[in-house]
């Protein structure tokens, strides 16, 4: 989750324990139906491609990825997932956007409104201060993997769409414009570097800083929109 730590949110899904291995799934289902809205043939769906990538890596079911496939592409009946935003205030005045890919949309207004005002917080507009950006993460090991070498590599990450370009231990976080977040995808897949997510973000303009103890609150917070099956991510003006 944006604000919160990517990398920690990437590291706790793959690592989740069985108990809540269902909810995770439904995640991950949700996330392939919306993309296979625009085609069920991950070959020809970058978005699709990448969801199914991510639903392996927590050993979601083939069957279970196939029928969020047909979900998606309207083969299967039912309700169909819809692609829903919340905007408030959170805990310490944190700004806080939260996606949701949901079958049932009052559930899902419920259980976030929830978690807003349990945690000191509300329903709010704060859309305002963000700007959508799409955000491609590199971990340091697919680096390592392809011997890259950094000042070389972020001059050609220039080259092709980069606005800004964050290290750290973790790895290499990407910012593009929407317009070279597809070109930025094809250039990663010519150097063969597997990519840890690539998604569409709300990215704020203007940054927070907490406190220890502010940060361990919208943490908490945080954690537990993770934790709500139906929200896909969540993006706050928390600074790095």
């Amino acid at each position: 989750m944006s604000g919160h730590s990517k990398w920690a949110t990437t590291h706790r899904q793959k690592a989740i324990v069985d108990a809540k291995r269902g909810a995770i799934f439904t995640k991950f289902a949700n996330l392939i139906s919306i993309a296979a809205k625009q085609g069920g043939d991950p070959d020809s769906n970058p978005s699709l491609r990448s969801a199914i990538d991510r639903a392996r890596e927590v050993s979601m079911p083939k069957d279970n990825i196939e029928r969020a496939i047909k979900k998606g592409t309207g083969e299967l009946g039912g309700d169909q997932i819809e692609e829903l935003y919340y905007e408030g205030i959170g805990p310490a005045g944190i700004q806080t956007i939260v996606k949701c890919l949901t079958d049932n949309r009052n559930r899902s207004a419920s259980t976030v409104r929830h978690a807003f005002t349990k945690n000191n917080g509300s329903f709010g507009s704060v859309m305002w201060n963000f700007d959508q950006a799409g955000v491609i993460m590199l971990s340091q090991e697919a680096l390592d993997v392809e011997k890259i070498n950094f000042d070389e590599f972020e001059l050609e990450l220039i080259d092709n769409g980069a606005n800004d370009i964050v290290k750290d231990e973790e790895g290499l976080t990407i910012y593009t414009a929407l317009s070279d977040f597809q070109k930025m995808q094809d250039y990663l897949q010519t150097r063969n570097l597997k990519v840890e997510s690539a998604e569409i973000e709300y990215v704020a303009k203007e940054k927070l800083s907490l406190s220890a103890e502010d940060q361990v609150m919208c943490d908490k917070f945080l954690e537990e929109l993770d934790d709500n099956e139906d929200v896909s991510n969540c993006f706050t003006n928390i600074a790095d």
